[in-house]
């Protein structure tokens, strides 16, 4: 009888599993934040560099991964990356918390899939902010970054 028991209780224990696995692979992804952007790579990162340049957001770098790609003998569809600050936001989320250098400056990224579609993707600050243990107040000197985003995929 206890073995008649285990059975059904293994298939309930296994379908809840089943159910719970796609909420799981979700919640992974709100570290991420996404928006689909109607131009080229390369054309939505220039106007999110230009963008930047009107707010007095510094642009550090812009790493062009399927130039690297390419240069190595190897291909890879679309996929650049911009860095970029202000160390007027910044420079106190590092005296809080030194940790948050590892993400500072900001990185976004754009690339493209298979089917010809912009991804353009960076870390969210709520993730920024528990990920460094930082108090939520912080959270404004990061949260700009999606306006900034939103105004140059326009």
């Amino acid at each position: 009888m206890r073995a008649t028991l285990m059975k059904p209780m293994c298939r309930a224990f296994l379908s809840l599993l089943l159910l719970l696995l796609p909420l799981v692979a979700l919640a992974a992804n709100d570290t991420l934040t996404q928006r689909i952007s109607p131009y080229s790579v390369g054309e939505t990162l220039d106007r999110l560099e230009a963008v930047l340049g009107e707010k007095g957001v510094t642009v550090f770098a812009r790493i062009d991964h399927s130039a690297g790609a390419k240069d190595a003998g190897l291909t890879l569809r679309p996929m650049q990356l911009l860095i970029f600050g202000n160390p007027k936001a910044g420079t106190p989320l590092m005296q809080a918390a030194p940790t948050i250098g590892l993400d500072l400056p900001l990185k976004v990224l754009a690339w493209e899939d298979d089917a010809g579609k912009v991804h353009v993707v960076w870390n969210s600050p709520s993730y920024l902010i528990e990920r460094h243990g930082l108090d939520a107040g912080y959270t404004k000197n990061l949260a700009a970054v999606e306006g900034l985003i939103s105004a140059a995929l326009k």
